[in-house]
C-alpha cells in the first residue's frame, strides 16, 4: 500500500492532478485550472487516443513526458501528482480507479462509480483500505438550485420529508445522440443502462435529499417503446442523409441536429478527428452520408436501452420517492415536489426558481408560498460542474467537506437504488436493498 500523503495547502501551491481519459467530462472539469492555476494544475494526462491526449495536454501546458498512453506508464514514472480526475467510459472506471487508489492518488469520478452493485462495493473497500479520498461527480448537488432546497430541507422548513417526486426529462435530440446513435444507446456497449447513465445524478440526489436515511427497497418499470424499427414511418431509410426520403421533414433529422444546430459535436465527429479539429462542412456531411454512427436513422440503429422507466422507493422511515425518466421531450428540464410534514418545496431546475409552500388555515387562505429566484447556469448542469472542482480541492487540503460534497460513502446509494432498480425492471418485483456499514 502507498504511503498515505494527504495533500494540506499551507502556501499558494496549486493542487496538482492526472487526468485520465481525455473526454468531453475531463475537459469540463480541467478548466477550473485555467481560471484558477493557483488552485488547480493539470500536470499530466493519460489517454491511449493519441489526438485526446495531445489536445488537453497542449491545453494546459503539459509537458511532452507527462503525456501517457497508458497508466502502466504513468506509474512507471512514480508518484508524480496529488491526485487524478478520472473521466473515462463508465466500465473503465473501477477497473482504472483501483491501482491509482492503489498508487496513492485521490481521486475525482466521473459518474456511474462503475457498472455493477458488486465492483462499486470492490471500490469502497479499495478506497478504505488506502485510506484515499474519493469524490463522485454528481455535480448536481452543487448547482444553487438544489443546493439551496437541501439547505432548506437540513433547517427543517418543511419538517420531515415525506415523498420525494422527481423526473428528467430528455430532450429528443438528446436522447438521439446519446441513448440511440450514441455510445450509450447499448448497454454492452455503453457500460450501463440508461438509468444509470442519465438518472445516477438523480437517484443520488433523492438520497441526499432523505439526509442519511437509507432506502430500504425499490422496484421500477419501462421499456423501449418509440425507437424500434417497426415505428419507422413511411419513407425513412437507413441513413439520414443517404435513403431517406422524409429527411428534410423528420424532428430526428443528423442534418438538422449535427450541422444546422451544431449539436452534440464532441461525440458526433469523433470519428473524423484526424482530418483536424475543424472539418469542414462537406466533410461532416460525408461522414454522415456514409459511417458515421451519428448518421443512422433512428428507429434503425443498434440501441436497446430503455426510452421510458418510472421507479419506486421506500426509505427506512417509511417515506418514498419516485423517479420518472422520459425519453424524447421537446424541452429537457428536471422536475422536483418535495412533500414534508410541515410544507413542500417544488420547481424545476430550467425555470431558476422554486417555490416553498406552508399549510396557512385562516380565514380566506389556503397556503402561503415563496418564490425562492437563484442564479442559474443553463450549462454545466446548472453551475454545479466546476463547483465540484472547486469542493474537490478542499477535501484535498483536509478543509471540512460541504453540505454537497459526494465522498464516495455517501454517493453510494444513490447508485444501489439504480442497480436495484434495474433488477427490479427486468424481473418484476420488489427489490430489497442492503445496509452498509460505515
Amino acid at each position: 500500500m502507498a504511503e498515505k500523503q494527504t495533500y494540506i495547502r499551507q502556501t499558494k501551491t496549486p493542487l496538482r492532478v492526472v487526468i485520465v481519459g481525455a473526454g468531453n467530462r475531463s475537459l469540463t472539469y480541467a478548466s477550473y485550472a485555467l481560471t484558477h492555476p493557483e488552485e488547480l494544475q493539470v500536470v499530466a494526462v493519460v489517454d491511449p487516443d493519441g489526438l485526446r491526449c495531445n489536445r488537453l495536454a497542449d491545453l494546459h501546458g503539459v509537458a511532452p513526458d507527462r503525456r501517457y498512453a497508458s497508466l502502466a506508464a504513468l506509474f512507471a514514472d512514480g508518484r508524480i501528482a496529488d491526485a487524478a480526475i478520472n473521466g473515462t467510459m463508465d466500465a473503465l472506471h473501477v477497473p482504472t480507479s483501483l491501482p491509482l487508489l492503489e498508487a496513492g492518488y485521490d481521486i475525482l469520478l466521473e459518474k456511474p462509480i462503475g457498472i455493477s452493485k458488486e465492483e462499486i462495493l470492490v471500490l469502497l473497500d479499495a478506497a478504505r483500505l488506502h485510506d484515499r479520498k474519493v469524490m463522485i461527480c454528481h455535480v448536481l448537488r452543487y448547482a444553487p438550485y438544489y443546493r439551496e432546497i437541501r439547505r432548506r430541507i437540513a433547517d427543517g422548513v418543511i419538517g420531515d420529508i415525506l415523498n420525494i417526486q422527481t423526473g428528467e426529462h430528455v430532450s429528443y435530440h438528446h436522447m438521439a445522440a446519446a441513448f440511440v446513435r450514441g455510445k450509450w444507446g447499448s448497454k454492452e456497449q455503453g457500460g450501463s443502462s440508461m438509468l444509470m447513465a442519465k438518472c445516477c445524478h438523480d437517484m443520488d440526489l433523492i438520497t441526499w435529499l432523505k439526509s442519511g436515511i437509507p432506502p430500504v427497497r425499490v422496484t421500477s418499470s419501462g421499456s423501449l417503446s418509440f425507437f424500434r424499427s417497426e415505428r419507422a414511418p413511411a419513407g425513412s431509410g437507413t441513413r439520414c442523409l443517404a435513403d431517406c426520403a422524409i429527411e428534410a421533414s423528420c424532428d430526428y433529422s443528423a442534418r438538422k441536429h449535427y450541422i444546422d444546430q451544431g449539436r452534440w459535436g464532441p461525440y458526433v465527429w469523433r470519428s473524423i478527428e484526424h482530418l483536424g479539429t475543424e472539418p469542414t462542412t462537406e466533410q461532416k456531411l460525408e461522414s454522415l452520408r456514409t459511417d458515421n454512427p451519428y448518421g443512422r436513422c433512428v428507429w434503425r440503429c443498434d440501441n436497446d436501452v430503455v426510452d421510458h422507466q418510472s421507479v419506486v422507493i421506500e426509505f427506512a422511515d417509511g417515506s418514498t420517492a419516485t423517479h420518472t425518466l422520459i425519453g424524447n421531450t421537446a424541452k429537457p428540464c428536471r422536475t422536483l415536489h418535495i412533500v414534508g410534514t410541515k410544507g413542500e418545496i417544488n420547481g424545476v431546475m430550467e425555470d431558476g426558481f422554486f417555490t416553498v409552500r406552508h399549510p396557512d388555515p385562516r380565514a380566506g387562505h389556503e397556503f402561503t408560498e415563496e418564490r425562492v429566484r437563484l442564479n442559474v447556469s443553463m450549462d454545466m448542469h446548472g453551475g454545479g460542474d466546476l463547483r465540484l472542482v472547486e469542493d474537490f480541492i478542499r477535501c484535498c487540503r483536509g478543509e471540512a467537506p460541504s453540505l454537497s460534497t459526494t465522498s464516495l460513502d455517501d454517493s453510494i446509494y444513490g447508485h444501489l437504488l439504480g442497480f436495484g432498480a434495474d433488477q427490479a425492471m427486468e424481473e418484476g418485483v420488489w427489490v430489497t436493498l442492503e445496509r452498509l456499514e460505515s
